[in-house]
């Protein structure tokens, strides 16, 4: 018979009370000094005639470098059992075996724990009884005479009643057994509940979702059929991994030693020959390189000597530049898209997007952050070009428009191609993107002109995960938008252009003679490019007006049924659709695969249908033009997002930039005669004297008298 009486958690305390055995006795820590359960104890003790089947107890605790267990064996001897009955096994060794040959685990620490004992899941495990004090943490997960037996920490009493219950004749009796099995079934599924909540709230902090990804449920929202138990059967298609034979690898490491040993022997031979053979090769080296060295300078200052061709001033302004070209460079990919009618940008943000960008001089990089940009890469840094990308709010709620706004921001300075276009690295994570036949097959329709002003797209929404039932458009948005896609489409529009009744109706989206563009990844002229950016920029500001305050205060948007950063990008996946089809734009699905080419929604078949009146450039011009003139004449002091998100120009930006050219002229015009009047008043300084030419009779008079004085 064993009883294991387990000791966990033992503090500094509790090993000074060790080393003192007649303190310890008293201590609330090993309450063995009870006189009750001393006999009760014994009562079983003397059950057992046979020797070898005597009551023993294992005291697990402290380690192995400890006095423990001269300690241990001092207070058993006071306690009156005989030498053999207890012993003491460090915490540090194999407890599993010391818990797999007991019969009955008492856990002795009265230490409030955060977590449920580790002996003690163990112990159930091995499916043996166990006794432990009424602690909350262990209440939890144990109740009292079910799957275990507590006891009281400030009445130890109970322990010997508990023991007089569960040990009946030298035997397990009824209960204990009944407990045991109940408490392995409890430990199986233990802590499945906390376990699956943390991690489930672990993830919603630490995971950032993109835009299209449905948002899951919270935590505390989980079926109680998964937290109930684990799922055991998920493992089922694992096949066992034993783990190998430890004579072979005992047999491999002897092996290896003896290898080891033989090739250092015959190394340190080999080595040991060689030495004279090595140290010639190394002098050898050493003098040919002294020998180059005194030549390669004797060359050099031969060379300063002698008179050398300087050659033209233009050969000698040529190698004075060639430095200053090589420090400015430019990549190989900046050189080649230079020459292509077309660039793909590929908007992205952190580090773990950069498998899915490509490499080829047909795409460039656009980092929506100054951090987590690829090194070396020729990659645009988007919140340089616009700073409201500085601001992690409009980051996240504009998503993938964002390197829109920055890219159309000054588009010129950077962007020198006839077509522009985009994708998502969502896409070649979906195995999406482009092929190398359809690059071609994309870039030959483009070259030749075969469509003209069209949108090219080729990530369908009919094919889309989210939407498996086939929806049209507006069902669609809505699916992805907590039901409220139209309505905040709707509100965005009266605002938008300042209608006052309510809009009755929306632009008609037709999915019956083809399907549209999700996912951002299409390709456009650059001038409809900017003018999809113009009609954006003002939708964009109208949905910032309606969503912004409650948004950023509470972190709720209705377009989304629990707290979401992103709010209405999902909405804005599908803006360019309704631009292009009411624009009378032509719009052709390009397979990524193979190339092909569809045209959907013909023009033919649009006629009464697009709202061309409101999408045409003519309203589009004139309505960025006024928000230009308010943003720049009368400076409105309420917060306002549409001056932050681009250019702001009109047509009274020419006639400041004309004044302020004339003004520049006038200053220069006005210093230039400041200069030339200082000049004239300028201070000259007066002549000293005068020289006075002699008359030409004196000249000659003085000719006979030099002759005279030669003469003498």
């Amino acid at each position: 018979w064993a009883i294991l009486h387990v000791i966990l958690e033992t503090t500094l305390s509790f090993r000074a009370l060790l080393k003192k055995p007649g303190k310890l006795m008293k201590s609330r820590w090993f309450p063995m000094d009870n006189p009750r359960l001393k006999m009760g104890l014994y009562f079983h003790f003397i059950h057992f005639g046979d020797s070898s089947s005597r009551l023993k107890i294992i005291i697990l605790a402290g380690d192995s470098t400890s006095n423990y267990s001269s300690s241990v064996e001092t207070i058993a001897d006071k306690l009156g059992y005989r030498a053999g009955i207890v012993k003491h096994v460090a915490g540090d060794e194999n407890t599993d075996t010391v818990i797999s040959t007991a019969d009955l685990v008492i856990y002795g620490s009265f230490l409030e724990e955060h977590s449920f004992p580790d002996i003690l899941l163990k112990a159930m495990c091995f499916e043996k009884p166990i006794i432990a004090p009424d602690l909350p943490t262990i209440r939890k997960y144990v109740s009292d005479r079910v799957n275990g037996y507590l006891f009281p920490k400030e009445d130890t009493r109970v322990l010997t009643q508990i023991m007089s219950q569960m040990v009946s004749n030298g035997k397990l009796s009824l209960i204990a057994h009944n407990a045991a099995s109940i408490g392995k079934r409890t430990a199986k599924n233990l802590m499945v509940s906390e376990s699956i909540e943390g991690y489930a709230s672990l993830l919603e902090k630490i995971l950032m979702l993109p835009s299209e990804v449905a948002v899951p449920q919270a935590a505390k929202d989980i079926p109680l059929k998964l937290k109930a138990e684990w799922q055991w059967h998920l493992f089922e298609g694992i096949g066992d991994t034993h783990p190998p034979n430890k004579t072979n690898l005992k047999f491999l490491d002897k092996i290896e030693k003896q290898l080891n040993h033989t090739n250092g022997e015959y190394s340190t031979a080999l080595t040991a020959s060689n030495d004279t053979f090595v140290y010639t090769i190394w002098e050898d080296q050493k003098y040919t390189d002294m020998a180059s060295m005194r030549k390669r300078r004797e060359d050099e200052e031969l060379k300063d000597r002698t008179d050398q061709p300087r050659g033209t001033w233009d050969e000698v302004y040529r190698n004075a530049r060639r430095p200053d070209r090589s420090l400015h460079e430019r990549d190989e990919g900046e050189l080649e898209r230079t020459g292509q009618p077309l660039c793909i940008y590929e908007p992205y943000f952190g580090v773990g997007t950069w498998p899915f960008l490509h490499h080829t001089s047909l795409y460039r990089g656009l980092g929506l952050s100054t951090k987590g940009r690829r090194p070396g890469a020729d990659d645009v840094d988007a919140p340089s070009r616009l700073p409201l990308l500085n601001n992690g709010y409009f980051r996240d709620v504009l998503g993938e428009y964002g390197a829109f706004f920055a890219i159309a921001n000054r588009i010129d300075r950077i962007h020198k191609n006839a077509w522009i276009g985009f994708q998502s690295w969502r896409a070649t994570a979906r195995m999406r993107s482009l092929s190398k036949t359809a690059e071609k097959s994309l870039l030959d329709s483009i070259e030749a002109r075969r469509h003209g002003d069209t949108l090219y797209f080729w990530v369908r929404l009919d094919t889309d995960p989210r939407n498996p039932s086939k929806q049209d458009f507006w069902s669609f948005c809505d699916t992805i938008n907590a039901g409220n896609c139209q309505l905040a489409f709707s509100e965005a529009l009266k605002h938008m252009y300042g209608i006052k009744h309510n809009l009755s109706s929306l632009p008609p989206m037709p999915s019956d003679e083809g399907t549209w563009s999700v996912m951002h990844s299409w390709v456009l002229p650059t001038k409809s490019f900017m003018e999809f950016v113009m009609f954006s920029r003002m939708f964009v500001d109208a949905l910032d007006a309606q969503f912004h305050d409650d948004h950023q205060k509470a972190g709720r948007c209705y377009l989304s049924l629990s707290k979401d950063k992103h709010c209405y990008s999902r909405l804005l996946e599908l803006l360019v659709n309704v631009w292009a089809y009411h624009s009378a734009r032509r719009i052709v699905y390009v397979d990524p695969e193979t190339g092909f080419m569809q045209e959907q929604h013909r023009l033919k078949g649009r006629r009464g249908q697009m709202w061309i009146k409101w999408f045409q450039y003519s309203t589009l011009k004139s309505m960025d033009e006024d928000l230009a003139e308010e943003a720049d004449s009368d400076q409105p002091r309420r917060r306002w997002l549409w001056p932050s998100t681009g250019e702001i120009f009109w047509q009274g930006t020419y006639e400041k930039e004309r004044n302020l050219r004339n003004k520049e002229k006038e200053k220069k015009r006005q210093q230039s005669k400041d200069k030339i009047q200082r000049m004239r008043k300028r201070t000259h300084q007066r002549t000293l004297g005068k020289y006075v030419k002699p008359l030409a009779d004196e000249a000659n008079s003085t000719v006979p008298a030099a002759e005279l004085l030669r003469v003498l």
